[in-house]
This record gives C-alpha cells, sequence and structure tokens, in this order.
C-alpha cells in the first residue's frame, strides 16, 4: 500500500467530487480527463452565465430568467451558432447522418450527460433564488488563476483545453469555470480557511519529510516473520519487499515510497516515520486491513520557503478548493431534497409515455432534443469516428458476404473471459464474471461492449479468415523466449548520447557492479533504474528488442560492460550478471500452449493490419472536422507481416 491508501482516501469520489476535481487536480490532462465523462451540463436552464472567452480570455455575461408557466414549461435552449448539418459523414458514398449520430451519442452517454444538466439547473436555479451573480471578470481572473496554476499563459492554457481534450473557450467558461464559482459562492460559509490549516499545509508542502521504504502484509503473523528477517539484516529490506510485500507498487521499487509528509494520509505511519533514525525499522502498523511496517533510510529537511506573499496564496486557494470538493456533495443533496426531479430519460415506460421528455425539474421540462445535442457536442467527434469505422467493417462484410451471428457473439465473450483468466471452477471460460468486470470497469453497459467491442472484433477475425499460420521456426523461438537463460545485469538508462559517452567511460574505467550501481542510481535518467540502482528484470531471447538481446547474450564475467545500445531516444548500458538457469520443460509437453499464445499474437496483428487497408483504402469526408480522406493506391505487398511477432 502507499501512504495515501488509508481509509478516507480509499472511499469512492462521489459525481460532483469528480467534475470538481478538474479544477483543482495536480495534473491538467488528468483532470480534464475527468471532465470528459463528468464535465457540467449545457447552457439550457442557465441563469447569470459567463458566455465564450476569446484566445485572451475575455468572457461576455448573459443573463438569463427561466420561463415559468402553469404546466411544466419547457426550459428554454440555447441559440444554435449555425445550422446542424443533415450529413456529418461520407464513407465510401455512405451518408451518415446528424440524427444517427445523435442517438449513437444519446445511447453511450445519455444518462451521464443528464445527470450534469439536471444537477447544473438545481445550482442555477438556487443561484437565482438566492440573487447570486457570477460575473464576467470574475470567470475572467478564474481562467487566469487555472492558467497560472498550470504555469502557461491564459491563452495557451485554453489552447491546450481545445486540442488535447476537444474542449471550447465557451465550454470552458460556461460549462467548468461558471458553475464552479457558483457552487463555492453558495457553499461560502464552509470555505473559510483557518491559519491552522494554512500552517499545516505549509508543513505538508515544504516542511521536513522522511524517506522510507516499506512492506505491507495481509496478516500480523507475516508482518512479524518478515519483520524479524528485517531486523535481523537492515540491508535486506529491500529485497524483502521485493519478494514479499503485497502492495505491487512499492514492491517493484524495493520498498521504497514516496517521503512521508506531516499531515498527509494515515497519522500512524506519519508519527511512526518521524520517530525513526536512519536505519531504523519501525514497529508493525495496521492500516486498514494490512500490516505494514517502515525502514527509515533518511530525513529530508524543510525546504527554505517563508510563508508569505505568493506561497500563503496558492496554499489558501488548494485549501479552499478541496474543501469545495468535500462540501459540493452535502450542497446538492439539500438542493436535491429541496427539488423535485423526474428522470423520464433512464425510465423505459416513463419515456415510451413521454418520447420528447429527458426528465422534468422542479416543474420545468427537459427536452430530449436538448440532450441529445448536448451529448453530440460534448463526445460526437470521438462518436463519429468509431461510427465510420464501424461503417468501414460493415461494408467489408456485405461485400465479403460475412455474417455476425449471435453465437459468434456468445464464442468470442468466452474466448476474452479465458484469455483473461476468467475462469468458473471447472476451468470453463466464467462469461458472467468477465462481463461483470469489464462493464463495470469501463461503465458501459453490456449491450455496448457487446457492440462496440466484441461485434467488431469478430468481424475483423472473419474478415481475415485462415491467412494466420504459427511455423515451427515461430515455436522454437517462442520456447526460446519463455524457456530458454535470460541475461542478468544491471542497466543505466540516458536520454543524452553525449552524457551516455561520459557514464560509459565512468563505468569502463571501474569495472564493479557496486560501482555501476552508483553510476545508475546518479545518472540513469529513467526512474525505475535509478531508484533500483541499476536493476532489470531479466533479458529474454526474442524479446523485442533484437539489437539488446544480441548485445546482452555476448556479454560473459570476463567482458561484463557492454557498449552503448541505442533503443529509440535512448541510450541503455548494461553490466552482466550471469545467466538464469531455467527449469526447461519437455517442447512437446509446452507445444500447444506456444502455438495458441503465438496463433492469439499473429492473430491481433493481421486484424489491426486489415484494419489499417480498410482505413488507408477508404474515401471519408469528416463533416465535422472538414478532413478529408482520400484512398492510398493499393500497396504492393503487405501492411504488415503478422510472422515478426515478438515472443513472450
Amino acid at each position: 500500500m502507499t501512504r495515501m491508501d488509508s481509509p478516507s482516501n480509499a472511499q469512492r469520489a462521489t459525481f460532483w467530487a469528480r467534475a470538481l476535481s478538474i479544477l483543482c487536480g495536480v495534473a491538467a490532462i488528468a483532470a480534464l480527463a475527468l471532465y470528459t465523462r463528468f464535465g457540467w451540463g449545457p447552457e439550457s436552464a442557465q441563469a447569470q452565465q459567463a458566455a465564450t472567452p476569446t484566445a485572451r480570455g475575455k468572457v461576455s455575461v448573459a443573463q438569463r430568467t427561466a420561463a415559468t408557466t402553469p404546466a411544466a414549461p419547457v426550459a428554454k435552449a440555447p441559440p444554435a451558432a449555425a445550422p446542424l448539418k443533415d450529413v456529418v459523414a461520407t464513407v465510401n458514398g455512405e451518408q451518415i447522418k446528424q440524427m444517427d449520430l445523435a442517438a449513437e451519442c444519446l445511447r453511450h452517454y445519455g444518462s451521464d450527460v443528464l445527470e450534469t444538466m439536471v444537477n447544473k439547473f438545481l445550482i442555477t436555479s438556487e443561484c437565482k433564488k438566492r440573487n447570486i451573480l457570477v460575473t464576467e471578470q470574475e470567470v475572467k481572473t478564474e481562467i487566469d488563476r487555472m492558467a497560472e496554476r498550470f504555469g502557461v499563459p491564459t491563452d495557451k492554457w485554453l489552447e491546450l483545453l481545445q486540442t488535447e481534450r476537444n474542449i471550447s473557450p465557451e465550454q470552458y467558461a460556461k460549462d467548468i469555470i461558471w458553475p464552479t464559482i457558483a457552487l463555492r459562492k453558495l457553499a461560502s460559509s464552509k470555505l473559510t480557511v483557518t491559519p491552522q490549516e494554512v500552517r499545516e499545509a505549509y508543513e505538508t508542502q515544504y516542511g521536513p519529510a522522511v524517506q522510507c521504504r516499506l512492506i505491507a502484509c495481509d496478516s500480523l503473523e507475516s508482518a512479524q516473520k518478515i519483520r524479524e528477517q528485517a531486523l535481523a539484516n537492515p540491508d535486506d529490506f529491500g529485497n524483502l519487499a521485493k519478494q514479499h510485500s503485497i502492495d505491487p507498487n512499492s514492491a517493484s521499487a524495493k520498498g521504497l515510497i514516496q517521503p512521508i509528509r506531516k499531515h498527509l494520509g494515515d497519522k500512524k505511519i506519519e508519527t511512526a516515520a518521524f520517530s525513526l533514525q536512519p536505519g531504523a525499522i519501525s514497529d508493525i502498523i495496521q492500516v486498514a486491513d494490512q500490516f505494514v511496517f517502515l525502514k527509515c533510510e533518511k530525513h529530508l529537511p524543510a525546504r527554505d520557503v517563508k510563508l508569505e506573499g505568493k506561497i500563503h496564496q496558492v496554499l489558501v486557494e488548494a485549501i479552499r478548493d478541496k474543501k469545495l470538493r468535500l462540501v459540493a456533495d452535502d450542497v446538492f443533496a439539500n438542493l436535491q431534497a429541496q427539488s423535485k426531479v423526474e428522470l423520464i430519460f433512464t425510465d423505459p415506460d416513463k419515456r415510451a409515455a413521454q418520447p420528447e421528455v429527458a426528465a422534468i425539474v422542479n416543474g420545468q421540462q427537459l427536452l430530449m432534443k436538448d440532450l441529445a445535442a448536448e451529448c453530440a457536442k460534448r463526445h460526437g467527434p470521438e462518436m463519429l469516428d468509431a461510427m465510420i469505422s464501424r461503417r468501414l467493417l460493415d461494408q467489408e462484410c456485405r461485400k465479403k458476404k460475412v455474417q455476425v451471428t449471435p453465437a459468434d457473439v456468445d464464442a468470442e465473450i468466452a474466448h476474452a473471459a479465458m484469455l483473461m483468466g476468467k475462469l468458473d471452477k471447472q476451468g470453463q471460460p466464467d462469461v458472467n464474471a468477465w462481463l461483470a468486470e469489464v462493464t463495470q470497469n469501463n461503465s458501459v453497459p453490456v449491450e455496448i461492449y457487446k457492440q462496440d467491442s466484441v461485434v467488431p472484433s469478430v468481424m475483423l477475425k472473419k474478415l481475415v479468415g485462415q491467412g494466420v499460420e504459427v511455423t515451427e521456426a515461430d515455436l522454437q523461438k517462442g520456447f526460446e523466449a519463455n524457456y530458454g537463460p535470460r541475461v542478468r545485469c544491471l542497466a543505466i538508462v540516458i536520454d543524452n548520447q553525449r552524457r551516455a559517452q561520459e557514464v560509459w567511460e565512468k563505468a569502463r574505467k571501474n569495472l564493479n557492479e557496486k560501482f555501476f550501481g552508483d553510476l545508475a542510481e546518479q545518472y540513469s535518467t529513467d526512474a525505475s533504474t535509478r531508484v533500483l540502482r541499476g536493476e532489470i528484470p531479466p533479458i529474454q531471447k526474442h524479446g523485442g528488442e533484437p539489437l539488446l538481446e544480441k548485445e546482452a547474450f555476448a556479454l560473459n564475467e570476463a567482458d561484463p560492460l557492454s557498449g552503448i545500445i541505442q533503443v529509440g531516444d535512448q541510450f541503455v548500458i548494461l553490466y552482466y550478471q550471469g545467466l538464469t538457469q531455467p527449469s526447461v520443460p519437455d517442447f512437446a509437453t509446452v507445444r500447444n500452449d506456444i502455438y495458441n499464445d503465438l496463433y492469439e499474437k499473429k492473430l491481433r496483428i493481421a486484424m489491426a493490419a486489415e484494419f489499417e487497408r480498410l482505413q488507408e483504402t477508404a474515401r471519408i469526408v469528416n463533416e465535422l472536422t472538414g478532413e478529408t480522406h482520400l484512398p492510398k493506391q493499393a500497396a504492393k505487398g503487405p501492411v504488415r507481416d503478422p510472422a515478426a511477432v515478438r515472443q513472450t
């Protein structure tokens, strides 16, 4: 476990907390990824919202009063910027209509988008009720603040949103920034920041820390046993972590975790860490259902930063943003308790009775056409790409008279379950368990999973046909890769050839394993090899890097240092430690396993090559992006050789 895995942090983030984390996250792109699914709702049913910022961040204010009539009036929809095109794409002469795109967006995202529309309607109505106004200047200032937080000018920040996440400046201003400020004002009484909170945040960010290694166990008995071994030989703590810790993240780094800071994570771990001297091992600490103990590597001094000016301002803003995420649920719980919300879209019976209505909120209708438009606005481009790809497959299947039956779909799902190790007690594919996992992890219904993932896979398999062959030479390479000897070695990875040459020269002058580890710790630009002092998994044959493998297998005890090996844009230096001595089974006993593995890999490569061919030979006009793809001339040779498959 990492020190952030405390019970409070392990709780599931709620809807609005995830939405607000767009503004408060550490990484911009990670935060924006959350918006893709959990962003704020459409402009329909807004009040007093800011409109589109320009590239310079200018924002105008659009104030509207929601219609109020006795019998469920319709919430006013925004004026269209331009008439929608009836045809959004043409694929080899076949049209994809706007209505079909809207229907697909509704099918995939309707429930989620409707939830954001309803919630935004509630917050907008509450702002009107309490005479809360978000001004143009407030929106502009907040946009500037977010750009500054991520270290880019405002125009570059807006450009990044547009290019990386397809969020226009208009969407950003009215669907993210405006509601965040409004919610902040609604919850202002709960967002007060105290001097004590600022002091603790300062100590967390800039105060002293402790660099530790950690071993996590699933039982007290196991922890006691491993701790006794660590006490007997503290220098072996890292290897014990690698061998026994149940936390894979720290185990892979020989127990090394991020520096432990004050007021962050589990208090018991913090107290134990700060009480240790370098080299000391802590008592066993129970955290949730795990039993952990630490080894102190070193104490890190506080940074020489004063709690004043800009530092103080940033800390206050961060605390307020964090509080906003925490109180958002309370605010919405109160709003929902005071409101009457009837969801029509998500109820099949109600939807059949009122096909034009998506929801009724406090007597006002949210229309299906507005929900469809919002879904298409948010997800139209990527959904259209998926529809174009599917149309290419449909066309090729019609051309070659390929049909996909329900039995084919069921067989493919069972095959996927088997490949992913979802088996029942009899060793047969556990289809139900697999469907539950894949749909829950990706938050998609079973039918969408079948139509979007399974059916295209079956199509491509049938289009590829019997063209996949596994030769005896392939089988032999697979046997060597899986059961042959491997080279144990240390590695230094450097992103600069000149620096690699300097490090190699240092290593050549002192051919010593410990010294090579010191060099890896000091110079490797790859975090893993730097932390592990050059340790890497043993290098196998036919693993996909022939130059690296050739150099590794040429090393020996008399000549342990490799030359500088370029792998992509990295430069690698190896130091030989020996060969593994695997237990080699009889080839006949593992032949079928190797065959099945290689066949599956070659089949996937052939499927990818076939789809690539369909794309390259297609004539596609995308009206949303204005892009046109013209077919390339048929290649004289294959797009990709399925025989060139990596052996694992």
